[in-house]
């Protein structure tokens, strides 16, 4: 039996969220599914796992709620559960940064779809940032990408004081593992004055779903927060490494 695992997000007011997340745990529960979903007042971001069926329920269920209707979803087939309980949370945010100028629900940099993020970051004239952790970093990343070096992502307002400049980064490139962070690392440039901020749409894992492996600008694996721990080519499969160990 193939298990379905799905990742999304979506930064919406959320006034109800105690109401949210019982829900959503309620509907998870029933139908035998895993993962963990945060539920904050600046939206939903969640990873879980479940037989296809079941999936493809909760996740028509959760689009029933109007700020949810147009959530986008990734998903990708394994053998197994690669989450051993279900966890469904309150939390302040979805994505933490305590940087209250940065909200996504106000404004976020320009998408870029990931048949394009080759030619931007092709662009010498384009700085090109990993918003990542620097231990997901080193499992892989793009060619040209910076790595700010960040143990967490409440790092990034530090990084951009010490590092960067809107008068002279004129034209800044994110992207991270779902896109997530890259939602709030943008917002927080454009709050600080810089003019011509992109990320990449869905993040890391759609381009890896989109793009061919044969024009993929990605150099190693994605390290994924479950027991695939990273994950590599078109189909999204665990990388063989962490398989074996």
């Amino acid at each position: 039996m193939s298990i379905s695992v799905s990742a999304f997000y979506k930064f919406v007011r959320v006034a109800d969220a105690r109401g949210l997340r019982d829900r959503l745990r309620a509907g998870l529960e029933v139908r035998g599914m895993k993962g963990t979903i945060l539920v904050a007042p600046e939206g939903i971001n969640g990873t879980i796992s479940g037989v296809t069926d079941a999936m493809s329920s909760f996740l028509d269920e959760l689009r029933c709620d109007p700020r949810f209707a147009d959530i986008g979803v990734k998903q990708a087939t394994v053998e197994r559960h690669p989450f051993k309980r279900l966890k469904v949370r309150l939390k302040r945010e979805i994505v933490t940064l305590r940087a209250p100028e940065a909200d996504p629900t106000e404004r976020v940099g320009t998408y870029v779809a990931p048949r394009d993020w080759n030619a931007l970051i092709g662009d010498p004239d384009v700085l090109v940032i990993d918003t990542r952790n620097g231990y997901e970093v080193a499992d892989g990343t793009f060619e040209r990408a910076v790595d700010p070096g960040m143990r967490t992502f409440g790092e990034w307002p530090g990084y951009v004081a010490d590092n960067l400049d809107p008068q002279r980064h004129r034209r800044i490139a994110m992207f991270c593992t779902g896109g997530i962070r890259c939602e709030k690392a943008s917002a927080y440039l454009l709050a600080h004055g810089f003019a011509e901020v992109y990320h990449l749409k869905g993040g890391i894992l759609n381009y890896l779903a989109q793009v061919p492996e044969s024009e993929s600008l990605w150099r190693g694996s994605c390290f994924v927060f479950d027991e695939r721990g990273g994950v590599e080519g078109e189909g999204l499969e665990p990388e063989r490494a962490r398989e074996a160990q």
